[in-house]
């Protein structure tokens, strides 16, 4: 009669290789930008700007599938309004993603949550360029900044609040 009981190394490299086995739908979720479960955006932004860029690397690096449209000027500014972005709530750039419009340097965690939660809003907005928000240089360094829900009659609210690092 054998010894059905199984040993340590069966234990190790079975659970192993169940881990890898588990993870590699998740790896490939993550590695395929064309995936649809990939929140996809598309970007408006001055071309010779490098913190709406810095910001759309970040979106990328955190999964999400990013298009860029170059615009400047007037036609950024009258975008941003016949989409309902507040004239205090204006930054550099504009996304649009699943309905919802993104103004400026918004975290992704924020947009995230916008998504899952889903409220009545035209969406999220950071103004200006607060220093330390994302694409705006370094965490360590973070002014304090509030990401603000912009709610359809153009009211706006705390969405999430950032404290000074």
């Amino acid at each position: 009669m054998t010894n059905a009981r199984p040993t340590r190394r069966t234990v190790l490299f079975g659970g192993a290789a169940l881990g890898i086995a588990a993870a590699l739908p998740l790896a490939a979720r993550a590695a395929n930008p064309a995936n649809p479960a990939s929140p996809k955006m598309h970007v408006l932004k001055d071309p010779n700007c490098g913190c709406c860029t810095a910001w759309i690397d970040i979106l990328r690096a955190e999964g999400f599938e990013v298009t860029v449209e170059a615009s400047m000027g007037t036609a950024l500014a009258r975008f941003k309004t016949r989409n309902g972005i507040p004239r205090n709530m204006i930054s550099c750039h504009t996304g649009t993603i699943e309905g919802y419009m993104i103004e400026g340097h918004v975290p992704v965690a924020d947009i995230r949550r916008l998504l899952d939660e889903r409220p009545e809003a035209v969406g999220l907005a950071v103004p200006g360029m607060p220093m330390g928000s994302p694409g705006m240089g370094p965490e360590s360094r973070r002014d304090a900044y509030d990401v603000h829900l912009i709610r359809r009659d153009g009211s706006t609210g705390i969405f999430a609040r950032y404290d000074a690092a």
